[in-house]
């Protein structure tokens, strides 16, 4: 067999030869930015020519502070196919948390959309490793009061070069890309993508039993491009050649994405439940639908059943996937099995699914290390291995994530059914303890947001002089029963669908629940603000 080295520059191969004709549409203030493939890889060979010029060698960081547009796409290609590094910033992060990744990864030249340049400025005299700049507009350059200094524009630096760059040839064990984690506790972690790993991790998503992307699909990623490589859908589409629409910075704003999608025949969504959330919402307000739409990735946090249900209803079947930053994402995906019942279909969905093609997972004691059954009772941390997942993170951290025997512990806890299919409990600093026994928070939410008058519901563990912990659930009302919901009222719709001992003490209501830079809640700012118990507050539950 030849020896073939595994790269991006592969993708863009295919892109060109196979595939010039598809678009990358890019919403805009007003209407839509369209390119084809052929002339963004164009481009792409434009801008390798101005990073080599701006001195960028294999192996520099190169970082972008960007939506998801064509300009970003273009530098998923042009950095790692000219062997340097993908560095996609999260544009959600406190400046603290900003300084600390640009620092830790010694990111040499920046690019920034122009609506983002404000981010910047309380990092003036402070990211020292940046030499360069560089400014994506599609109008009027920034207002000088920055303070960044002279900033260089992307368009202009593209028409002084040549649309055939010589590309070299590249060692698939080379870093491609790395993303950091959200740094939910402590500073974020980097995690670096060889271009091995993303040419495996984008065959992966492209098989029949995983996110089944083809030619023949537009896809409509709603998922970040800084967050887990945008799940990996760039490499995807690129090698696929599907249709790419790109949300810009909408990706907040249910009726955009809703007429992108209707406009352009979309039908493959991808996004996290907060999303759908509201454009469940929007639709049933509105009495659109997306009839070409066949199927809506989902990932990021569990599906709750109500929601899927919703979707469903609406004509939008939900594909549950799980991964991680580590994982490059991809670890798993929920389609049913083909000896599913039809009335088991909705459960088996309703799980984070069996291990991908390439993946393999184990749970384990979080104590002992003992691996556990798949019995689909027992439950420990799910540990994987992988050509795509972790070994480790940028400049050592965090040795412990890896076991003697080298898998990747990555902090979920799940139970494993006989068949397979991966149940997500909990998150290890998530789970409560309470006389002894478990309660999942993640199971209780969901229980929870099925309640016809709650939006959403975060629930954490409480200190509690006898019990150790007790559950406390943050509820917010759907906006027309806002202040016509109670604390019993919720708690009697739980008695027959949890535990009695799951029942929370407390449901206080709030007006939304903190969400984490990436779209999931944000239970430490829920902990960090919580009143104590109030003693006797729900009586009846503890008897």
């Amino acid at each position: 067999m030849q020896d073939y080295e595994l790269s991006v520059q592969h993708v863009l191969w295919r892109m060109e030869r196979l595939h010039s004709k598809k678009e990358v549409v890019t919403k805009r203030e007003q209407g839509f930015h369209r390119i084809t493939n052929g002339e963004l890889v164009r481009r792409v060979n434009r801008l390798a020519g101005a990073l080599k010029r701006l001195g960028v060698k294999p192996g520099d960081r190169v970082a972008t502070l960007a939506w998801n547009n064509y300009r970003h796409l273009e530098l998923y290609y042009a950095v790692p196919c000219m062997g340097a590094v993908l560095h996609t910033l999260n544009l959600r992060l406190f400046p603290q948390h900003l300084e600390f990744i640009i620092n830790d990864a010694e990111d040499k030249v920046l690019f920034v959309d122009q609506t983002l340049v404000p981010l910047l400025k309380p990092l003036v005299g402070k990211i020292p490793s940046i030499k360069t700049i560089v400014l994506m507009t599609d109008g009027a350059p920034a207002a000088a009061d920055h303070g960044l200094g002279e900033l260089l524009d992307y368009e202009t630096l593209l028409a002084a070069e040549s649309d055939d760059y010589p590309w070299p040839k590249l060692s698939e064990r080379m870093a491609a890309s790395m993303c950091y984690t959200s740094g939910t506790t402590g500073n974020p972690k980097g995690v670096v993508y060889s271009h091995r790993s993303q040419f495996l991790h984008t065959m992966g998503a492209l098989g029949a039993d995983s996110l089944a992307i083809t030619e023949k699909d537009t896809v409509l990623p709603i998922v970040a491009m800084f967050h887990a490589n945008s799940w990996g859908l760039p490499y995807a589409c690129g090698m696929a050649g599907s249709k790419v629409l790109l949300p810009d910075r909408f990706m907040g704003d249910a009726k955009s994405i809703v007429d992108m999608a209707e406009q352009e025949d979309a039908t493959i969504l991808a996004g996290v439940p907060t999303i759908w959330i509201g454009t469940v919402a929007y639709l049933k307000e509105s009495g659109k639908r997306l009839p070409k739409v066949h199927t809506v990735i989902c990932g990021g946090s569990a599906i709750p059943r109500a929601l899927m249900e919703s979707m469903d209803a609406l004509g939008l079947r939900m594909l549950h996937a799980w991964g991680m930053t580590e994982t490059s994402p991809l670890g798993s995906v929920a389609r049913p099995k083909a000896d599913t019942k039809p009335e088991d279909e909705l459960n088996a969905r309703l799980t984070q699914g069996v291990a991908g093609a390439g993946v393999e997972i184990r749970i384990c004691d979080s104590a002992t290390g003992v691996e556990l059954p798949w019995d689909g009772v027992a439950f420990g941390e799910i540990q994987v291995r992988g050509p795509w997942i972790a070994r480790g993170y940028h400049n050592g951290y965090d040795p412990g994530k890896l076991t003697e025997d080298g898998w990747f512990r990555t902090g979920d806890v799940a139970k494993i059914t006989p068949e397979g299919y991966i149940e997500i409990v909990d998150r290890t600093k998530d789970v409560i303890k309470s006389g002894g026994e478990w309660i999942s928070s993640v199971e209780l939410e969901n229980a929870i947001m099925a309640h016809p008058k709650i939006l959403e519901a975060a629930v954490i563990g409480m200190a509690h002089p006898k019990w150790d912990e007790r559950p406390v659930a943050y509820a917010v009302p759907k906006p027309e029963f806002k202040g016509k919901v109670t604390q019993e009222e919720v708690i009697d719709f739980l008695r027959d669908k949890v535990a009695k001992w799951w029942l929370p003490d407390e449901v206080r209501f709030i007006d939304e629940v903190p969400k984490t830079s990436v779209g999931k809640f944000d239970k430490k700012v829920l902990r960090a603000s919580a009143a104590p118990i109030k003693e006797g507050a729900a009586p009846a539950v503890r008897k």
